[in-house]
Formats: C-alpha cells, structure tokens, sequence
C-alpha cells in the first residue's frame, strides 16, 4: 500500500495485475482492496505497484528485462518505428510524439549520444511520476535502455526532483542492482554491447522540469533555459545527440515493446496509444492516481471515478493537466482526455494533474495562488516572464484584499497575454494561459471582487471550514 500525502491532501493507490493480451502473467495476489481503485482502469504503466517491484528479483518475476533483451534482437529504426506506431505521446506536458523525438536523433555523430529521464515532476497537481519511482523503479531503467539502443546513446542519466529525496534511495539501489546482475554497465546481457545509467537528483527547481534547463543542470551550470535552435537532438548535452522523456513516458516503453505496437495503440484513441495516469486533487469526492485509457471522459472520470464533488457542492471548474493548463469550466468537462480533444476544447492534457474546484472556492484565490507559484519560480532571464509574474501577483494580491479597480481586470489579462511567446522557455506561457483563462471564464467574479468588497468567497469558505 502506498499512502501519498500531497499538501493536506491523503491520497491511497494501489493497483491489480494487467495481463498483456500476448503476454501472460500470474495473478499475484494483492492485499490492497482498501486502496483506491475503479474498474475502469487499464493497469499497464501501474501494473507492478503494491508488487515489489522495486526489488530486482521480484521484477524479473513480473516480465522485466525482457523487453530490452527483445530489443537487443531488434534493428535500431524497427524499435523507433514500434515506439511510433504505439502513439505514445510525451507524458510530460507536451505531448509530443515518443517515436517521432527519437526519429530525429541523427544515426552518425562525432559526439557521444545520450537518454536522459526527466523526473523533475514538479508540476502542481501532478503527483504520478513519484509512485513509479517508489513502486517500479526498474521501469524506467528499462526505458532508458531501450532508448539508447534506438538512438545509438551509450550513457543515459535519470534526472529525480530534488524534493523527493526517498525516492533517489530506491533509484540508487535499483541501478546497483542492475549493475550487480550485468544488466547495465559493460556487455549488457553478454550483447556485446556497453550501456551507463546514471541517477541525478535536482534542488528543488522547477524550472529544470525544462528539457534545456535540465541539460544545464545536469552539465553543473545554473537550471536555466537555453536558446533554441539547435534543438537537444542535434545539439543537446554536453553538446551530443540527446534524447529527453518522461519517466511515464519512458515507463511506457518496455510494455510496448512487450506487448506491441498495435495492442498499444488500441488502448488509447487514434494518434494517443495507451493509456495515462491521472492525478485527481482538490474537492473531489475520491482523489487518488489513476490509470485510464487515453481519450477517457473527463466528465465520467469526475462523477464515476473520483466519486463527484463532495459536501454536496457544485463543480465550479477543473484544471485538466496541471497548474499551467487553462481551467474548464463545469458546462465544458464533457470531454475525452486525450491530447487533441482537450487542445481543441481549449485547453491542455499537460502532465495529467486534474485539478477540481467547487462552487465555494474563489477563482481570484485560486488564480493568486497560481501566479505566486510561477513568480516563485521564475529563474529570471527572460524579462517578460520575471516582471510579469511579478506585477500579476501583485495586482492580484490587491485586487483580491479588495483594494481593486476595474481596470485591473483588463490589465491582468494584457499584462498576460503579453507573456504568451515571448520567453525563452513555456514557464511564461504557462503561468499565462491559466490566467488568461480564469479573467475570461470568470470575470463577473473578478467584478464581485470590485469597490472594496472583501472577497465574496472568504467568509463562507471560513465559516464551512469551522463546521467541516
């Protein structure tokens, strides 16, 4: 049983087996029945937790290592045509094409060529990546390798956010293990070949959950974002071909290895194969991380999974995919989750942090809140980014003290609109967007808020909280 806390936020997961369609595993039992599930759920990336997977022995009971011995056998460009026929897209944010990113590596270089894992899952909401780490760490040593032999890379490194320090332990132990059984390290599985991974851990910057800013990190350097082009696949780093993904992205990898491209792809919807962990927080009846297939509805995934809101409240809105997704309103949640279908209702599936909100929670808060975690984190190099963070934050603290004027609602939308594109790196875009979402979906509120009011929402929060 894994017990999460998240803020003030006890979240339980647990998970039963998933049988490949082609590949046959025992039913192991698991005495998790207390733990948060729902039988909609598609356990692949999820299907070791709760089993002891950490432990090398207990993953080779469960099919490890089999992939990337199947992908020794295998010529570079079929694991990248595999990987790209699956639809697995980026489970970072971005949701770019897995098998595409590596496509663009090129096959000759001077420069040695690297994988790199990004772990630094600092995204608000987002709580997916660290339940990998703790429950199947081996995963994403497979994915990496995996990687490395479509690519050509002979080092590849595991970048863990500097906050979670247990995890680094478990990372650490499991690529001694592996380097104890041969697995990694000189002549992998008697192959010929040579493969190093590596762990790193962060300082707590989100800023270097950037692919650039991460490079810089891992290079000893300040975790700020480099100008691009070139971009990491030609010039990444250490100035070599680098490939940069995911933890569940690259979680992902061996069990479409395994079990095929076609049966991945099946999962999820057409161009978004598999399936996607979701992060459900706030006033939601059941929070909890959840395995769905891609293109699953965001409605149902409320109302059937979480449970609904509870206390009998209203939803009010949801953040799709983490703090820099702009929120939907309660009339637009009908959706599938899948990365086209939210893009096109306007906002982004990003790294899969659902957030609710009720009809007692403050939007102007909620917004305040946001900005102070983007002005926090800035690292400061671009100009609009690190001043408009700043002059948001502080016209939303005024505005929400009920010192606001009714211009104030226009200008945090300019001020933010004006970041959008125009920074080095999507930090600024990412504290944009959400706040150019919530003036426009919610601006009867932001004027509730006007002629000194105190906010509308405060006393009654208070006075639920007492009660509660």
């Amino acid at each position: 049983m894994c017990n999460l806390v998240i803020g003030k936020l006890k979240i339980k997961t647990g998970v039963p087996v998933f049988n490949y369609s082609i590949t046959k595993l025992a039913n192991f039992p698991i005495p998790m029945a207390d733990l948060v599930s729902h039988p909609d759920e598609v356990r692949v990336v999820s299907r070791r937790f709760g089993q002891g997977a950490a432990n090398l022995d207990r993953y080779l009971e469960l099919d490890g290592y089999k992939a990337v011995q199947k992908a020794l056998a295998m010529e570079p460009d079929s694991i990248i045509n595999e990987v790209k026929n699956s639809g697995l897209r980026g489970r970072g944010g971005a949701g770019f094409s897995t098998g595409m990113k590596w496509s663009f590596v090129p096959k000759q270089s001077a420069k040695p060529k690297y994988v790199l894992c990004n772990g630094d899952e600092s995204e608000p909401g987002t709580c997916k990546d660290r339940l990998i780490f703790e429950h199947d760490p081996h995963s994403v040593i497979e994915g990496v390798m995996i990687g490395a032999l479509a690519v050509g890379a002979k080092s590849g490194y595991i970048y863990i956010r500097g906050e979670y320090r247990y995890l680094l332990e478990i990372m650490q132990k499991a690529i001694r293990d592996a380097y104890a059984k041969g697995f990694i390290g000189k002549n992998i599985f008697g192959s010929g070949r040579d493969l190093d991974i590596y762990w790193h851990g962060g300082a707590g910057a989100y800023e270097v959950g950037e692919e650039s800013a991460l490079m810089e990190s891992l290079e000893g350097k300040r975790g700020i974002p480099r100008i691009r082009p070139p971009f990491p696949a030609v010039v990444g780093l250490w100035g070599g071909p680098t490939v940069i993904n995911n933890a569940e992205t690259l979680a992902n990898v061996p069990h479409i290895i395994l079990g095929g491209a076609d049966w991945f792809a099946k999962l999820g919807t057409p161009k978004n194969g598999g399936t996607r962990l979701f992060c459900l927080s706030g006033n939601i009846a059941k929070p909890g991380v959840y395995e769905l297939p891609m293109g699953y509805n965001l409605k149902r995934m409320l109302y059937e999974v979480g449970g609904g809101i509870p206390n009998g409240r209203k939803l009010k809105a949801v953040v799709p995919g983490g703090a820099s997704c702009p929120c939907l309103t309660a009339e637009e949640v009908d959706v599938a989750m899948d990365f086209d279908s939210v893009a096109k209702a306007g906002s982004m599936l990003g790294s899969g942090g659902v957030v609710v909100v009720d009809d007692a929670q403050c939007i102007v808060k909620f917004a305040l809140r946001t900005m102070k975690f983007y002005q926090h984190e800035s690292c400061g190099w671009c100009i609009p980014c690190r001043e408009g963070t700043d002059w948001i934050k502080k016209t939303l603290m005024r505005f929400h003290a009920g010192g606001g004027m009714k211009k104030d609602i226009d200008n945090i939308q300019y001020l933010a609109e004006n970041m959008l594109g125009r920074t080095f790196c999507p930090l600024g875009d990412a504290a944009a967007m959400p706040t150019i979402a919530f003036v426009k979906k919610f601006r009867k509120e932001f004027e509730e808020h006007l002629d000194g009011r105190p906010c509308p929402y405060e006393k009654a929060g208070a006075e639920e909280l007492v009660h509660a």
